[in-house]
């Protein structure tokens, strides 16, 4: 805990070590940076008044392999990127957990009842509850706090700004009343169950567990109750590629039906060889029963588990060209996975708005300018959102240009996989 002179002075313009290993060596987002956690250090004060205070910084996480295998019990491969949610936070000796972030109204909540609450659903406050909650049933220790909160991880970007959040809160908590016995795969349980069970939305382990553990992780759904996560030790930036997320800027609305297909077409092809997921039959029984369950299943859920059985091998095949510093290979592979997706697993624009196809264009777009030289896939979820590409320095401007040409200046976020997961900014 410091003083805000002390923090201020050591955050000296961004010119510091922890800066330029969550942010990079660029002057002008060092120095970005440093006016964030300046500004949140004036609002927590007129917030809530002078006290001592710690920064806490939690990253927003890309899929880099493995789409919609997760909840199939499949295999994943992703990464903690640069983009984070930062806090400045501190003990304010009662029960009520107080929170203000950038652009929203400030919220409450009571620790004195950690009970779900209907009319939190869908909230930030519903999921702190959730949080605290768990925290508590698992013996861990909460408190009230106060924080101030800058979303750098933006909402609908496909970077799981929702998890950064979930992981963030457990920082803090772990930090101020449980000297950060917890761990970070802990962590990223407990953010996923307040998701699933206060938030009111169901949702995997993946974005919790990379957002939580920082660098680049593979992770095992086999056991879904306990996921097998290994850190995979490759240096991006040493490449000299760069990680570029663009978003196309679709409509995400009416999309439920769209993502609640890929699951159930998958587990449909499932059960009718008896199994709950796609993860405990092979392919070869697939493409056996196929032709006998065409109609009852329809054929694009039979794509769909090729494409499943596809991914979620080359995630082995990914972290294996990786670990051998065989970055040609990975590149190859990100590719194939993302014309499976588009070929198999048919999530790259939604079957009822045909005339809406930006995922596609933007997926055209970059095999015309980096065939050969880099890599593109659909990123996340799919139907509308943002794409993946990783792009030569030679090829980084020409390939922005083209892609801000047709969805506006700010679509493409040039990224690098942050090896710091969520925790405390120690200046």
């Amino acid at each position: 805990m410091a003083t805000k002179e002390v923090l201020t002075t050591k955050i000296n313009g961004g010119d510091n070590d922890i800066f330029r290993e969550l942010y990079g060596n660029d002057i002008s987002e060092l120095k970005r940076n440093s006016e964030r956690y300046l500004k949140l250090l004036d609002q927590f004060t007129s917030e809530f008044g002078v006290k001592d205070v710690e920064f806490f910084s939690s990253p927003g996480r890309t899929e880099i392999g493995g789409n919609h295998t997760d909840h199939n019990w499949g295999r994943v491969l992703a990464g903690a990127v640069n983009l984070d949610n930062v806090a400045v936070a501190g003990p304010n000796g009662t029960d009520v957990i107080r929170i203000l972030s950038e652009g929203y109204p400030r919220f409450e909540v009571d620790l004195s009842s950690l009970t779900p609450v209907m009319d939190e659903r869908f909230t930030s406050a519903a999921l702190v509850r959730g949080i605290c909650s768990r925290f508590r049933e698992l013996g861990f220790e909460v408190g009230g706090f106060d924080a101030c909160i800058d979303g750098g991880v933006p909402k609908g970007s496909g970077l799981s700004s929702s998890a950064s959040f979930e992981v963030l809160v457990g920082a803090i908590l772990n930090r101020l009343f449980n000297n950060d016995r917890m761990d970070p795969i802990r962590n990223a349980i407990i953010g996923q169950y307040a998701e699933n069970n206060y938030f009111g939305k169901p949702c995997g382990l993946m974005d919790q567990t990379a957002c939580a553990m920082g660098g680049l992780i593979t992770i095992d759904f086999r056991d879904p109750s306990s996921p097998v996560v290994k850190k995979v030790d490759f240096d991006f930036v040493a490449t000299g590629f760069s990680l570029v997320i663009t978003d196309t800027g679709g409509n995400h609305a009416d999309l439920n039906d769209e993502y609640a297909s890929l699951p159930s077409d998958m587990k449909a092809v499932a059960a009718e060889l008896g199994a709950r997921v796609l993860r405990e039959v092979s392919l070869e029984q697939v493409l056996d029963v196929a032709p006998n369950i065409r109609e009852k299943v329809g054929d694009r859920a039979i794509l769909r588990a090729i494409h499943f059985h596809g991914d979620n091998q080359r995630v082995v095949e990914q972290v294996e060209a990786l670990e051998k510093n065989d970055f040609k290979a990975f590149l190859s592979m990100v590719v194939d996975s993302g014309f499976s997706s588009y070929m198999y697993n048919q999530n790259i624009f939604p079957v009822n708005n045909i005339k809406e196809q930006g995922v596609s264009v933007a997926l055209a777009l970059s095999d015309l300018i980096l065939r050969g030289e880099g890599a593109w896939r659909v990123h996340g979820g799919g139907f509308a959102g943002t794409i993946q590409a990783f792009v030569p320095a030679a090829l980084l401007q020409k390939y922005i240009d083209t892609l801000e040409h047709f969805f506006g200046k700010g679509a493409c976020k040039n990224l690098f996989i942050r090896h710091r997961g969520a925790g405390i900014v120690e200046l």
